[in-house]
């Protein structure tokens, strides 16, 4: 079944495309939102250079959270698919909206993930070959969370402080830079971190693909 992946950059998008390629599915392109040039913080020409050391092409579309439905649908519409993979874990109203969304587009919804638990995904993740790296963290949060690599001693460290380990409250967002999907790593040579709105984010402004 040919399909498309809702793709924000982040360890679940990145785990959920790489079961669904396992099962059989044939994922054509990544759909990535960019709401007012960026996601999860990070500038969106990073997406693009996931999509190019994987080798899946991507749809981008620059949006503000007013056309942010208006533009998704549009974006999936304009594609020849008869399914669409997303990697949510269990917030029931996403679902929803997802479910919702594909029903009236008339392609059907994968969400490997779901009701999966955090550790057990974490570990499958890690031991799969993927690295990612902690590109955001809420400002109650110390900022040395930036930069650092998701392994088993981030999951320990993650848990004593009381922080979800797949940050599904938003503690945190990932980039993931290499792993089973990647013919080329990347590689990020600079970035500065920077607070706005709340968050930390680690921002990369050189990168290379290795």
């Amino acid at each position: 079944m040919r399909v498309i992946s809702s793709w924000s950059g982040g360890k679940e998008s990145c785990l959920a495309v790489y079961k669904a390629m396992q099962g059989g599915l044939a994922v054509s392109h990544l759909l990535n939102m960019a709401v007012d040039g960026r996601s999860h913080g990070l500038d969106r020409g990073l997406i693009l250079a996931q999509s190019e050391a994987i080798g899946i092409p991507l749809v981008q579309r620059v949006v503000t959270w007013d056309t942010y439905e208006e533009e998704f649908k549009k974006a999936v519409g304009g594609l020849k698919i008869e399914g669409m993979v997303f990697g949510d874990i269990d917030v029931q109203d996403h679902r929803d909206w997802v479910e919702g969304t594909c029903s009236e587009l008339g392609i059907k919804p994968f969400l490997p993930l779901w009701k999966r638990g955090r550790e057990e995904l974490m570990d499958e993740f890690i031991s799969a070959g993927f690295k990612a790296v902690v590109v955001c963290v809420k400002s109650e949060f110390d900022r040395t969370w930036l930069g650092r690599i998701i392994d088993e001693e981030f999951i320990k460290d993650a848990s004593d402080a009381g922080i979800d380990v797949c940050g599904e409250n938003g503690e945190y967002h990932t980039l993931v830079v290499d792993g089973p999907l990647f013919r080329n790593r990347i590689e990020v040579v600079e970035s500065r971190d920077i607070e706005r709105e709340g968050k930390w984010f680690m921002d990369i402004t050189e990168h290379k693909l290795r």
